[in-house]
């Protein structure tokens, strides 16, 4: 959050709650300030002084009390506070700094927490409570309040006073200026100042400022469309606000209710809301509000069906869910899947070796990434799985461990997620089908290799050796060494001396649960796979393995004949972006019939991502993202699971449920049919600083509207940049983009500063799903490179969606 976002929010705060603010004696104590030491890792522990500044709203930290201080976080930033008990880093120091003395500051975003111990039980307590209490504040505003006016007004005033005598120079006023990221004609502003000034002293106080400010923050183009339905050019009676709301908003048959509601919500004037009408503040604020936002706020709830079977949904998912950097070298931590759970994840990896002392660990095997204890992750999982979304988490189990740490991994599970944990099947399910979302709702299912049942056996040798041979061409060892083992097939025979013995048929999913008993050494195990001794499965971890069984690919042939629909398969990006240029059809009918993950490539050391909508396309499923690595494909990942009440499932295409559909993503064929988009990008409001150490540095931005879809529908178009005004930019482009397959398209709005000497630098983006997207003019709220708010910045458009148009006056540019 920006410095005038803190104040404002500061402001709002002290308005409402300032005679708590004055007299809690735990924030008048934070005040005050007090040493705390600061911890980022077992061997960085140091003596910091942390204070909270008068505003309520920023602490500040410095090395001793009366040194040079610097803002440290904002309240707004802070999602949570935690017990010292919960914090992962301060349990590794329990002999130094007792528990009770520790807390943890959790982000919004990808910003590292922040873990502090006081110097007693009794200070940490007061940081706790007071700081829980701001943040249950600044929770407790709403949008309206947020983007308030009158708060603004002030901290602005507050901030363009240098001298803090009360008023306001000419010379104060340019400051302020720059200060809100605009450069403006001297001579024109110093007629706005003039005209503001009615006391004629030089100087602007208090309504004076006021009436300067509305003069900045005119909205010349909502005045506008105002007039344009307004018969008076005052006001907005109730028809013609119902006028509005149908032929350019697109609210159809209920235009009435809502013409009522909104002016009920949004008319400042008492007595505008007892005639039903509305004025140009009462327009001005409905534009602006959640009600003016692009995304349809209908499709924010859990609004989609939940009861089709599992493969009928996209799935939130998540590539090495510990990491939470790099997949060399990075840090592993049981955070990377609070996170992921928090982001509304439902697929997290965990890839689990043999560990010291008979305890199995979590690492990027074969690198230097740091190790953490499996069961610290499942407890983790156990304690956050369901805070999020109630929608059943997968627990894709990468499998490295010998016999005997297999069992303390089946033991961990079944112990520590109780009832969570999903061992055996739904009674009353056929099983020619998935369960459904909503049948496993708060149940935990495990991914991974399971002991083999007789029908997989009767595969024949000529084909297992084929499917062995063909392994090589979907993963590329080197780069992924982890997935060696789990994509080699697995033969699942019981072994009694010298005679082979098939499970019985009534084994059919929890195989070897029965049979299987404990070997007396392991080279002699009865349970063996066809590759050699050492991927050994234990039959208790191989029972927990209920509907999601991984299994390796040969074919689309072979796995429509021998796969069942509860066999999962993996695919490499680079294979799985072959299947879909080479055999795109036959990919989209495997994923309407089963389960299918695709995850980045092993050379992408740095943890970056690839863009999941390619294989979106193609139906599958888990597509699995660097969830700690910014950037436009998290964007697109976040933004298309921000519908259906972030649960992580999204439900697919009804072309991409069916088992005999005929589309394939890279050769489209009827009865797909099109669209035209036009969006009118028109203004921009008070867009954050690229650069906030510069006070004169004022931002040229641009804005890019980007389409992502199958690879005929991608494309990209932006408008010209504006010279020196990030404070209210006026751009009034129109795009035009032709939409093959609508229901697979994903919109990214991006703002940028533009650079001739260098790229141009991210301001920020919001990215939704074409499904999502409410017509007529929008207001779109900003996000930041990690996907944090940067409210109040906003952009202004127009939306509108048509059969398909000819479009022989516009140009399209294709994304690189």
């Amino acid at each position: 959050m920006n410095l005038v976002e803190q104040w404002v929010m500061a402001s709002h705060i002290q308005d409402r709650e300032y005679p708590r603010l004055t007299t809690d004696q735990d924030l008048l104590l934070m005040q005050e300030g007090m040493m705390m030491r600061k911890v980022r890792t077992k061997s960085w522990k140091k003596l910091r002084y942390f204070k909270l500044q008068n505003d309520g709203m920023t602490v500040w930290h410095a090395r001793q009390a009366e040194g040079i201080a610097k803002p440290t976080f904002s309240i707004s930033d802070v999602e949570t506070i935690r017990k010292g008990h919960d914090s992962e880093l301060l349990r590794c120091l329990v002999e130094e700094f007792p528990l009770e003395q520790g807390f943890t500051i959790v982000f919004h975003g990808r910003r590292p927490n922040l873990d502090l111990v006081a110097n007693s039980v009794e200070e940490a307590q007061i940081w706790m409570r007071g700081l829980q209490l701001l943040v249950d504040l600044v929770a407790s505003m709403d949008y309206q309040e947020q983007m308030d006016q009158a708060g603004w007004v002030r901290e602005w005033f507050h901030r363009g006073d240098r001298n803090q005598d009360g008023r306001m120079s000419f010379k104060e006023a340019q400051r302020l200026l720059l200060l809100m990221n605009v450069e403006m004609d001297q001579e024109y502003a110093f007629s706005l100042f003039q005209e503001a000034n009615v006391s004629q002293s030089d100087t602007l106080e208090g309504e004076e400022f006021v009436q300067f400010y509305k003069a900045l923050t005119k909205r010349t183009e909502i005045e506008q469309l105002f007039e344009n339905f307004s018969s008076d050019g005052q006001k907005l009676t109730l028809l013609e606000f119902v006028d509005f709301l149908r032929e350019e908003q697109k609210e159809k048959d209920n235009a009435p209710d809502l013409a009522l509601e909104f002016i009920d919500l949004y008319e400042p004037s008492e007595n505008g809301r007892l005639l039903h009408v509305l004025s140009k503040d009462g327009f001005l604020r409905y534009l602006c509000s959640k009600d003016g936002n692009i995304f349809n706020p209908n499709c924010l709830p859990v609004y989609q069906d939940m009861t089709r079977p599992l493969n009928h949904y996209y799935i939130n998912s998540s590539h090495n869910t510990y990491l939470l950097r790099n997949q060399f070298c990075g840090q592993s931590s049981v955070e990377g899947y609070i996170r992921a759970l928090k982001r509304g994840c439902r697929c997290v990896e965990v890839d689990v070796w043999d560990g010291p002392g008979g305890e199995p660990i979590v690492y990027h095997g074969h690198t230097l990434t740091s190790r953490i204890l499996f069961k610290d992750v499942v407890a983790t999982i156990a304690q956050y799985a369901f805070q999020s979304s109630d929608y059943p988490l997968i627990l894709s189990l990468e499998n490295h461990c010998s016999w005997e740490q297999q069992q303390t991994l089946a033991q961990h599970l079944t112990e520590i997620l109780g009832e969570q944990l999903l061992s055996t099947t739904i009674d009353e399910l056929l099983m020619d089908k998935l369960p459904s979302p909503e049948q496993l709702q708060g149940k935990i299912l495990v991914k991974g290799k399971k002991l083999r049942t007789i029908e997989d056996i009767e595969v024949d040798e000529e084909e297992e050796g084929e499917l062995e041979k063909d392994q090589g061409s979907e993963v590329d060892p080197g780069a992924y060494p982890e997935l060696d083992t789990q994509l080699q097939p697995e033969s699942q025979e019981l072994v009694s001396g010298n005679e082979v013995m098939a499970c019985p048929m009534s084994c059919l999913l929890i195989c070897g649960h029965i049979l299987a008993q404990a070997p007396s050494n392991i080279p002699g195990s009865s349970f063996l796979s066809n590759q050699d001794s050492t991927t050994i499965l234990y039959p208790e971890l191989s029972a927990l393995v209920v509907y999601l069984r991984t299994v390796p690919f040969c074919s689309f042939i072979h796995s429509k004949e021998n796969y069942h629909i509860c066999d999962v398969s993996s695919f490499s990006e680079a294979k799985a972006r072959h299947l879909i240029r080479e055999e795109g059809n036959n990919f989209v009918q495997h994923n309407a019939r089963q389960l299918c993950r695709v995850y980045p490539s092993g050379l992408r050391t740095d943890s970056s991502n690839f863009y999941p909508q390619e294989f979106w396309n193609a139906g599958c499923q888990m597509v699995a993202m660097n969830m700690q690595t910014a950037g436009v494909a998290m964007d697109i990942c976040d933004g298309f699971f921000r519908q259906n009440g972030g649960s992580g499932y999204v439900l697919k295409p009804i072309f991409l449920c069916d088992i005999q559909s005929s589309f394939n993503p890279e050769r489209l064929i009827s009865p797909y049919k099109a669209k035209t988009l036009l969006v009118q990008v028109i203004s921009g409001q008070r867009l954050p600083k690229v650069d906030n150490t510069k006070e004169k540095s004022i931002v040229d931005p641009l804005v890019k509207v980007e389409l992502f879809g199958v690879p005929e529908d991608t494309r990209q178009q932006e408008t010209n940049y504006v010279e020196n005004n990030g404070f209210n930019p006026y751009w009034g482009q129109t795009f035009c983009f032709r939409v093959q397959v609508p229901e697979l398209a994903i919109l990214r709005f991006v703002v940028k500063d533009y650079q001739w000497k260098s790229r141009n630098n991210f301001i920020g983006q919001y990215t939704l799903p074409w499904t999502c997207v409410k017509q007529g003019y929008r207001h779109i709220s900003l996000l930041s490179r990690d996907g944090t708010s940067l409210c109040p910045a906003s952009i202004f458009v127009y939306i509108c969606m048509r059969e398909d148009l000819e479009m022989d006056e516009y140009t399209e540019v294709g994304i690189p």
